[in-house]
């Protein structure tokens, strides 16, 4: 009788167990850019079903260029970088549900990058243990101080084809996450690299009552982009990288200039001198990004 008391009470502790780890979910939806069905993940937290009451903060983040994919089977390409990778990758404990969507192609897929990519690239989530890190960029070039740009009026306010063009999609996975899982309204935050940076900074700019804080990394902000921003106070925190070959770092100064003089000082700016474009890896594979968003809440 003992001995099945305690069988049971092992069933249940696994059980737990079970339920408390963390999930990595495919989420469909039909694209308002092209009306075509597609995916995006859902990640739940460490903890997330025992805790039914809880809520939990959401982190929307946006991939880079290099990235883009059908939002079917080249999904897992969002699983390269990013606080997806730091937590399913390498199963770190961060509280947050995330909502990674994969950008369209439009008509980037003869870029060197995406066009000679290959599914082996995706790193896998092992039973045991984690994968190494891969290594950051190597770089020989001297980091050049940045001279802010005068003016701005010639330089468009987008990159082309980014993550504007799915707005509407974007605004659609919030809101279908909200109701369906127990989200914290006053603790949603937007992060993205490189082109997911720019859109970033686009989204926040839109719709700055959505959000309770945002962090783009290497990607300069417009000035155009700017008084919604300050208008809302919102937090910022903008990581550019010294040696980043990839965007115009002359390019990030003006966009904060333009906040300061809107009266905006809930802005925060970091320059990792010895980084190159993939700055990302040092921003998430840390600790203070995180605990930074988790520090802002409406």
């Amino acid at each position: 009788m003992l001995f099945r008391i305690l069988c049971v009470y092992a069933a249940l502790f696994i059980t737990a167990a079970t339920a408390s780890e963390a999930q990595l979910l495919r989420a469909d939806y039909q694209s308002a850019v092209d009306g075509l069905k597609r995916q995006y993940f859902v990640y739940l937290p460490q903890g997330y079903d025992q805790k039914a009451a809880q809520k939990w903060p959401v982190l929307l983040f946006l991939h880079g260029n290099g990235e883009r994919g059908n939002g079917l089977d080249e999904l897992d390409y969002t699983l390269i970088h990013g606080p997806l990778y730091e937590a399913w990758i390498q199963k770190r404990d961060l509280p947050f549900i995330m909502i990674v969507p994969q950008l369209h192609m439009f008509d980037m897929g003869k870029l060197p990058y995406i066009a000679n990519r290959s599914k082996t690239d995706i790193p896998k989530r092992l039973a045991d243990g984690v994968p190494p890190r891969p290594m950051m960029f190597p770089s020989d070039k001297a980091i050049v101080p940045a001279k802010a740009v005068a003016d701005m009026s010639q330089v468009p306010v987008l990159l082309p084809n980014g993550w504007e063009k799915a707005e509407q999609d974007l605004l659609a996975m919030l809101a279908t996450v909200d109701k369906k899982y127990n989200t914290d309204t006053k603790r949603r935050y937007i992060s993205g690299i490189s082109y997911g940076g720019f859109g970033t900074w686009y989204m926040a700019s839109k719709h700055p009552d959505l959000f309770a804080a945002a962090a783009p990394v290497v990607a300069w902000g417009h000035p155009d982009l700017m008084p919604p921003l300050a208008a809302a106070k919102l937090p910022l925190w903008v990581i550019a990288a010294g040696r980043d070959s990839a965007i115009n770092k002359d390019n990030i100064y003006p966009g904060i200039e333009k906040l300061r003089q809107l009266g905006h000082t809930n802005v925060r700016f970091s320059m990792l001198e010895q980084a190159e474009h993939d700055a990302w890896r040092q921003v998430y594979e840390g600790w203070d990004i995180y605990g930074w968003l988790l520090g802002q809440g409406k």
